[in-house]
């Protein structure tokens, strides 16, 4: 395999479950029945882990965003927020959305490449609230779900992928028609209908009926296998194509930029940081781990930020506060 730490950032599976005997949340009018699984689902979780349950109407606007922005829960669930609540490990690499589009929607991210290490979280969580509830399940067509693209396993299997090279050497298009034609979809950063913003792309299972599984992590995990050695090729091309010096040059002024500037918006920090990276990428910055600049770039977002300097700060101050502390860190990072 493929050496693809440089070009996944992370892996998340996500199952969708619905409990019988409840109509789906699209028709879920009654609160009392809405706050009935939420319950349900918290005490099938409680001796599991430590959890931390957040009903999403006593959720401020700023800790919702914060929580969207770190991939934990969906806008849907912020939208339904009357009905809709979340479960969230310690390590906030696992929650459990509740009455978003389906009752359950169990999700368990790591960083990295690690498909089966995220599915075997989850199962393991999915197992144990199945323990004290029963799945809406059919012996034809498996976990009943609201979207029929999540019948059968009702199992999304996506890997994050950081793709600049695809991108600049305009290949991305035709990698995302090849891909859609196996079965498997390409979206941005935050999902369906989001860009790919600082050249973040996801890749995810479409098919759950019909197909195991394995079958389904198998397929992603070699999808994934495969584009990042098209990144990789088209990387080393990067190196020697007729662009070589104005891309070193972007590369080496983004990192200048972000070490030197006095104030910084998360739009330019995004931009600029996706340069650095592959700066990293290429050799031209000595930036071993090139994950601590996704870590970065998410504790500096508008919603995020507020934690990291422990006050709120006005739209100004945050500008000022990422630059001092992106600067330091690139340069304490890069030595």
């Amino acid at each position: 395999m493929h050496d693809v730490s440089k070009t996944v950032v992370s892996t998340r599976v996500r199952l969708a479950r619905n409990i019988e005997g409840y109509p789906f949340p699209s028709h879920l009018k009654d609160e009392k029945q809405a706050k009935e699984i939420i319950r349900l689902v918290s005490s099938g979780l409680s001796r599991l882990d430590e959890f931390k349950l957040y009903y999403m109407d006593n959720v401020s606007e700023e800790e919702a965003l914060s929580l969207q922005q770190n991939h934990l829960i969906s806008p849907d669930l912020i939208k339904n927020k009357r009905f809709s609540a979340a479960l969230i490990n310690r390590e906030e690499n696992v929650s459990v959305m509740l009455n978003e589009e389906d009752h359950l929607r169990e999700q368990c991210i790591v960083k990295g490449m690690d498909l089966r290490l995220a599915y075997e979280t989850m199962s393991e969580i999915d197992g144990r609230i199945s323990r004290t509830m029963k799945f809406a399940f059919d012996e034809q067509l498996g976990f009943l779900t609201a979207c029929p693209t999540n019948l059968g396993t009702g199992l999304r299997a996506s890997v994050m992928l950081f793709l600049p090279a695809l991108t600049m050497s305009g290949v991305m298009n035709k990698v995302i028609r090849s891909v859609s034609r196996l079965g498997l979809t390409v979206r941005g950063i935050f999902g369906e209908g989001s860009e790919a913003e600082g050249y973040m792309y996801q890749i995810s299972n479409e098919v759950t009926l019909g197909v195991s599984e394995e079958e389904i992590l198998s397929q992603v995990e070699d999808v994934v296998v495969r584009v990042c050695a098209l990144e990789e090729a088209e990387r080393e091309n990067l190196k020697t194509c007729s662009s070589a010096l104005d891309i070193k040059d972007s590369c080496l002024r983004a990192y200048g930029i972000l070490t030197n500037c006095a104030k910084l918006t998360t739009g330019e920090l995004v931009k600029y940081a996706a340069y650095v990276k592959l700066g990293a990428c290429l050799g031209y910055i000595n930036i071993t781990d090139v994950s601590l600049v996704d870590g970065l770039v998410e504790k500096m977002r508008p919603a995020n930020i507020n934690k990291a300097a422990d006050k709120l700060l006005t739209p100004l101050e945050r500008d000022i506060y990422r630059a001092q502390y992106v600067g330091k860190f690139l340069k304490k990072t890069s030595i």
